[in-house]
């Protein structure tokens, strides 16, 4: 097999499956010049999903299956490059949905195998994670908030392949909760978007819900209970009116986001505190994640940062969900620090910190990823 020379300018596909996103993308790197994104196509899913009211892994899978491939196509298409001119491909081996996962595995194996070019497993969540080192010049180690549909936590990164979890989520990630307040009001998803849009026209202070977890010390959070407590002020309001009326989506929608805000607005300072006591030559704080995405949680992340003294960064929105430019770095990342070609498998869970207890929520599936 043809191994690159980690030092040498390097040009990766990109694959990603593990949700319901269908992904791939070409990233070349020739130091000291910053990441190319040659090409980035992203193919969504929300049209197949939306009657069942979220992601049907089987209907996922099936949709991978049929499109990764043209995906690939269009990507390499797109950035004017053959597979003969790839040094590696790098896909999604976990965490995620296993039949998506599983259909980009097979696919990369198959395109390595024709090719003789290396075949790099990603962690998603690594592709999350080192997103900020893609779009700017960010030194090694950095306090990121990954907070997405699936995953919330606060990482130091001191590595490609090196990661702190200062503390996470013992339930529902904040996207979850944002996709199952949406249903509780009658919105569309995904959620996350439909909520936003809602609470700008809304009163926060109209409804008294809950901060998880600010009581008790740490970095660890919490959303299950805030769901429900939208959920008990919605039944409230059918059972007094007979009804929701829109202004009342709004306002619960305002209130609810304001929560979700302050809760990882004041993690985050405890997390930056954590982080500062490992002094960091450049102090860097940044969000991943789509959950990222929110105009309203970015503004509150910014002035945690500022406050620490620390700079802020939050990625570009179409990389803040997911996509697979970020697999293709993280392979490059790997490739650079002179990582082990291995083989892999597809998994369902992999959390990054493998030295970290698994989180109260884990359940009978392993730990929480």
């Amino acid at each position: 097999m043809h191994v690159p020379d980690p030092h040498r300018p390097l040009t990766v596909l990109g694959i990603e499956s593990s949700c319901d996103d269908t992904a791939s993308a070409v990233i070349r790197h020739a130091p000291p010049a910053r990441p190319e994104i040659l090409s980035s196509v992203v193919w969504g899913q929300t049209a197949l999903h939306e009657s069942f009211g979220g992601v049907v892994p089987e209907i996922a899978a099936r949709a991978h299956a049929e499109k990764l491939d043209l995906a690939v196509e269009a990507a390499l298409g797109q950035a004017g490059v053959t597979l003969s001119q790839l040094d590696a491909i790098a896909v999604t081996a976990g965490p995620g949905l296993i039949g998506g996962v599983l259909s980009g595995v097979m696919l990369a194996r198959g395109l390595a195998a024709s090719t003789g070019r290396p075949l790099l497993g990603v962690n998603h969540l690594a592709g999350h994670a080192l997103t900020p080192r893609l779009t700017d010049p960010v030194a090694f180690p950095y306090l990121l908030l990954l907070v997405s549909g699936g995953h919330c936590q606060f990482l130091q990164v001191d590595g490609p392949d090196q990661f702190t979890r200062l503390g996470g989520t013992i339930d529902d990630a904040p996207g979850e909760a944002f996709d199952k307040v949406a249903k509780l009001l009658g919105l569309p998803q995904p959620g996350g978007p439909a909520v936003e849009a809602a609470a700008r026209h809304g009163r926060p202070d109209r409804f008294t819900l809950p901060r998880p977890l600010l009581d008790r010390p740490g970095c660890d959070l919490s959303f299950s209970g805030l769901k429900t407590a939208v959920l008990r002020a919605r039944d409230t309001l059918v059972s007094t009116q007979s009804g929701l009326h829109t202004q009342d989506q709004a306002d619960l929608c305002a209130a609810f986001q304001a929560a979700v805000t302050d809760v990882l607005a004041a993690k985050s300072q405890r997390a930056l505190a954590l982080y500062l006591k490992s002094n960091p030559q450049q102090p860097v704080f940044a969000v991943a994640g789509g959950v990222g995405a929110n105009q309203t949680l970015r503004a509150a992340l910014q002035q945690a940062a500022e406050a620490a003294g620390v700079g802020f960064l939050a990625p570009p929105l179409a990389l803040c969900t997911d996509n697979a430019a970020m697999i293709a770095w993280a392979g490059i990342e790997q490739l650079r620090a002179g990582a082990a070609l291995q083989d892999f498998v597809a998994r369902p869970r992999w959390p990054l910190d493998q030295n970290a207890a698994p989180m109260i929520g884990s359940g009978k599936k392993g730990a929480k990823a």
